[in-house]
């Protein structure tokens, strides 16, 4: 009786131990409804690509658009009317975009604006990964 009750202590203890690990396995093994990109970002179904809304801080944080953007999802182009005086050379530019998409290049740092001649341009990649459009990003600033 005494050795019966020693080695049900035994596989008891081996299970509490093992089930961790077993459960580890199991979440490393999972199953995945859509693989992963290079950014750790799901690859999903939609095709859809487009910017739904544009914002441009200064850098104190604080919006330096003098009105909304004006966002053509046709020509892909995103004009912004910034108030006089602000410091073109160190704008944080802000995307919203289509559930699933991203963009490319990252906003990581300060973006310079100051040639207003020459637009900057980020392209949106679907959630699909197959459709990519570029934006440009026109800056005007308010007459004084």
């Amino acid at each position: 009786m005494k050795k019966n009750i020693l080695n049900s202590r035994i596989v008891r203890n081996i299970c509490i131990a093992a089930c961790p690990l077993i459960m580890l396995l199991s979440s490393l093994t999972g199953c995945y409804d859509y693989p992963i990109d290079e950014d750790g970002l799901l690859i999903t179904d939609r095709d859809q690509c487009y910017v739904s809304n544009f914002e441009l801080l200064g850098v104190d944080f604080q919006t330096v658009r003098t009105k909304n953007a004006v966002i053509d999802t046709t020509a892909c182009t995103i004009e912004v009317e910034v108030f006089y005086g602000t410091d073109l050379k160190q704008l944080w530019p802000q995307f919203t975009l289509v559930t699933d998409a991203k963009l490319d290049p990252k906003i990581t740092d300060w973006t310079d604006f100051s040639d207003l001649t020459n637009p900057k341009k980020w392209t949106v990649i679907s959630g699909s990964r197959k459709v990519k459009k570029t934006y440009s990003v026109f800056i005007t600033v308010q007459k004084p």
